[in-house]
């Protein structure tokens, strides 16, 4: 396999400037993981990068679910709660065990929450959305950074959401607690601002966020405008880009995403 050595002098400023040319991805020797991979957005996207010659690892934190999703796939499994430190930890260390590096990080684990109105919420509610949705790529992109260091072409897809965009919540009413619940968007503004703020961290990654669109899938009880292997489209794109790609950016299949 061809290596692409990184210039001493490279600049590192501007997270939307992609430095000299670098290779095609060789998706042969791609190695991903996929958190929450057993199910909906996490389990196409697996079956697609699978289909695709990736070495594909999907996480999850019901070992039953994972495994019987893993073995329908024909891909590797290992147990991983985005919310739990030791987790995140122990699947780190297995995937350097199993391959020694990883060159795709899919955060796609994700929860909705409480379908209330903001005033009625709890505290604890957004606790818990935010420790997953948020927290858990912290957690989860930082125990993985090592690894992805290792590898020529290292990528990070976050699975965000069009109505984390500040810009069209304030322009349009449909964003309302019913159709999405007011922590869910919040959490999705944030990790928006995560995904910039990792691109710049480590300008040498292409660290990008992807919107699937109104999906349907377990996390809104079928209720999506389109299926799983259209929200996929963008996903799979930006955890296949060629090494000159775009850093930085939040967008869908149509584009950039206004936010």
């Amino acid at each position: 396999m061809r290596t692409w050595v990184v210039p001493a002098d490279l600049p590192t400023s501007g997270i939307f400037s992609s430095g000299p040319p670098r290779l095609s991805v060789d998706v042969m020797s791609t190695i991903t993981m996929i958190t929450g991979g057993n199910k909906g957005i996490g389990h196409e996207t697996a079956r697609r990068l699978q289909r695709a010659g990736h070495t594909v690892v999907i996480g999850a934190r019901n070992r039953e679910l994972g495994r019987a999703a893993a073995a329908d796939l024909g891909v590797t499994f290992v147990q991983l709660d985005v919310t739990d430190q030791g987790s995140v930890d122990a699947a780190a260390r297995q995937v350097r065990a199993d391959h020694g590096r990883l060159d795709v990080l899919i955060n796609n684990a994700g929860i909705t929450g409480a379908f209330v109105p903001l005033e009625q919420g709890s505290a604890d509610d957004a606790r818990d959305v935010f420790d997953t949705n948020v927290f858990g790529v912290i957690r989860v992109t930082n125990a993985f950074v090592p690894l992805l260091k290792v590898s020529n072409h290292p990528r990070i897809v976050n699975i965000s959401s069009g109505v984390g965009s500040i810009q069209d919540t304030i322009e349009h009413d449909y964003f309302d607690w019913q159709v999405v619940p007011p922590i869910y968007a919040s959490s999705k503004t944030a990790l928006n601002m995560l995904t910039v703020k990792y691109a710049r961290a480590l300008p040498m990654m292409r660290v990008n966020a992807a919107d699937p669109g109104y999906t349907r899938t377990d996390l809104n009880a079928g209720k999506g405008a389109h299926d799983v292997t259209q929200g996929t489209d963008e996903i799979v794109r930006l955890a296949t880009i060629a090494d000159d790609g775009p850093t930085g950016t939040v967008g869908n299949s149509q584009g950039p995403l206004r936010w």
